[in-house]
């Protein structure tokens, strides 16, 4: 886990308002086409000064209001976009979610993965901000029966935030997220990152 206090500019902030302002639905995937690539540019920046072959492979934006106001329990996000569907050995429970494929890869290429999560609010327990189990990734692929217990060996962590931040994850993390007990507005871009293409045929979704 890694803070990132304050690391977006303001002015960039503008096009990062953009993409997560208005969605309909608790996460909204957002293509990422020119336009998106180009807002989440000094994101991406800072990143690669991490690992400078990270590229950001999926991009959702997530809206905790009055009528978004969801919990989750304990989990993982084991799943990535693809363009397409195809026999792969090692990728397995597929899925199509607004038109747009999804699987399970192996846990080596999750294990390389990151999920950064942008915030455009300010973000506290109040407003139902994400709680981690700060070290689990090592736990390797947990059941989703086995989540909380496993969640549970790990110190707890509630993400607090400041607009600007920005949490670096690694991908098998453990998280959950409680209603926001004052909902107002609570946007977050979460962004997916990779350092490695897929095996032919399989490419990541854009």
């Amino acid at each position: 886990m890694a803070w990132l206090r304050g690391a977006v500019d303001r002015q960039d902030l503008a096009a990062l308002d953009k993409l997560g302002t208005n969605r309909q639905r608790p996460g909204v995937r957002i293509p990422l086409d020119q336009s998106a690539t180009d807002a989440l540019s000094p994101v991406t920046r800072l990143i690669q000064n991490l690992d400078r072959d990270m590229v950001p492979v999926r991009l959702i934006a997530f809206d905790k209001t009055p009528e978004t106001n969801w919990v989750l329990p304990w989990h993982q996000d084991r799943v990535i976009a693809v363009d397409a569907k195809h026999d792969v050995s090692g990728f397995h429970n597929w899925s199509r979610k607004h038109g747009v494929w999804h699987c399970e890869p192996p846990i080596s290429l999750l294990k390389h993965m990151l999920f950064v999560r942008v915030h455009l609010d300010d973000s506290g327990a109040e407003t139902g901000a994400m709680e981690i189990a700060a070290g689990s990734q090592n736990a390797g692929r947990v059941p989703a029966e086995d989540a909380e217990t496993v969640a549970n060996s790990y110190a707890h962590h509630i993400c607090t935030a400041q607009r600007c931040d920005i949490l670096v994850l690694n991908m098998l993390t453990l998280h959950r997220s409680f209603p926001a007990a004052m909902p107002t507005t609570r946007r977050v871009l979460r962004i997916d990152y990779a350092a490695a293409d897929l095996p032919t045929p399989l490419v990541w979704a854009k």
